[in-house]
């Protein structure tokens, strides 16, 4: 057995997309313990710095310390209750994940379904909500990475407050990447991951939850059933100030990372991010469109850091991802469920979304296909 030393990638996929030198740098510092008086002092930085990333002002903002499908656990399994009546959006993989998520947790999923590829139908949840007034939560995910489509999680929410009930919101591939604004939509419960525009690496699922949220956590009759994700025992480490109750044992290292990545997203600016990915978005679409690959999302629903493309007619989808990477050391992801061997997901996300990417993947592609 030896030491391990991965090829150098381009990493144009779904994610994990590619880690900025100065997160692997942050990473390599000494480890420290988590209940040091400096790390507590990162931790503190860490969470304010997600506050600014999601756009609000919930005290209840941190990183979980496992990947976002825990993030999106740790939403479930603190909000729903057995006996709960849950509308979850499906339009694509992760939508039917969060319905099992409440069938495991003993709720009640009322499902609204929308066609892969398309955002969530706000006509049919509302549609839904009317026909069941004892829905108590709206649950969708805003990008869906399966697909590239973007739901409008503004309405979405406006519409699930209405009748009274509190969201939650799977935002893994959109946080940093498109506008997403916590407080002023009004999401309730959201999650996301650091290894899409965050540009870290995967292994933490930053989290934020409203008072409504925290409110029906602090009004449970049934305990919360996952004890790691209990976060009325998390946040006794996670909470304000120097004094910490042990809880687990963070990923230190990992966390510097975070840390180092949240710092590079204050200095470039939450909205110029945005405008990054959007920038490069076009600049991959108007070289896709001259070599006749069309997207699958329309324009107005469509993710700028995941593009979902058809295939070119005659050309295998396997041999094609396979030259990319040998021949390019380019990693493009396939497509997932009925879009499988259909569809190509081109992901540009965090320091992936860079001009000189796009012209690879471009140039790779056009080479490959030729």
């Amino acid at each position: 057995m030896q030491s391990f030393n991965p090829p150098v990638r381009t990493l144009m996929g779904p994610g994990p997309s590619d880690v900025h030198p100065r997160v692997l740098q942050a990473m390599a510092r000494p480890t420290i313990g988590h209940l040091d008086p400096a790390f507590i002092g990162m931790m503190d930085e860490t969470k304010t710095a997600l506050q600014y990333a999601f756009k609000t002002e919930n005290e209840l903002t941190m990183p979980v310390s496992a990947p976002g499908s825990a993030g999106m656990e740790t939403c479930f399994a603190n909000l729903v209750e057995p006996g709960d009546k849950v509308l979850v959006c499906i339009n694509g993989v992760f939508g039917n994940r969060m319905k099992e998520n409440v069938t495991r947790l003993g709720g009640e999923a009322i499902i609204v379904e929308d066609k892969w590829g398309e955002a969530v139908s706000i006509d049919k949840v509302e549609a839904t909500l009317k026909e069941n007034s004892d829905i108590k939560i709206v649950a969708f995910v805003h990008a869906e990475t399966s697909t590239g489509a973007m739901s409008d999680a503004e309405k979405l929410c406006a519409i699930a407050h209405q009748h009274d009930c509190i969201t939650i919101v799977d935002t893994v591939t959109s946080l940093a990447g498109s506008e997403l604004r916590v407080d002023e939509w009004g999401i309730d419960a959201i999650y996301s991951g650091t290894q899409k525009c965050l540009s870290a690496p995967p292994g933490i699922s930053p989290i934020s939850f409203s008072e409504r949220a925290i409110h029906k956590l602090s009004n449970r009759k049934t305990p919360v059933t996952s004890w790691f994700l209990d976060l009325n025992l998390v946040m006794a480490y996670w909470g304000k100030g120097a004094k910490r109750a042990y809880h687990h044992t963070a990923p230190v290292n990992t966390l510097y990372g975070l840390h180092e990545s949240l710092v590079m997203l204050t200095e470039e600016g939450l909205e110029n991010t945005w405008g990054r990915h959007t920038q490069n978005h076009l600049d991959l679409k108007a070289g896709l469109t001259e070599m006749g690959i069309g997207f699958v999302v329309n324009e107005a629903d469509r993710l700028p850091q995941l593009n979902t493309v058809w295939i070119p007619e005659g050309v295998d989808d396997a041999t094609v991802r396979s030259q990319l990477l040998n021949e390019y050391n380019l990693e493009i992801g396939a497509g997932l469920g009925d879009l499988a061997g259909k569809v190509w997901r081109i992901g540009l996300m965090g320091f992936s979304a860079r001009k000189e990417n796009v012209t690879l993947c471009l140039a790779a592609l056009k080479d490959v296909l030729k």
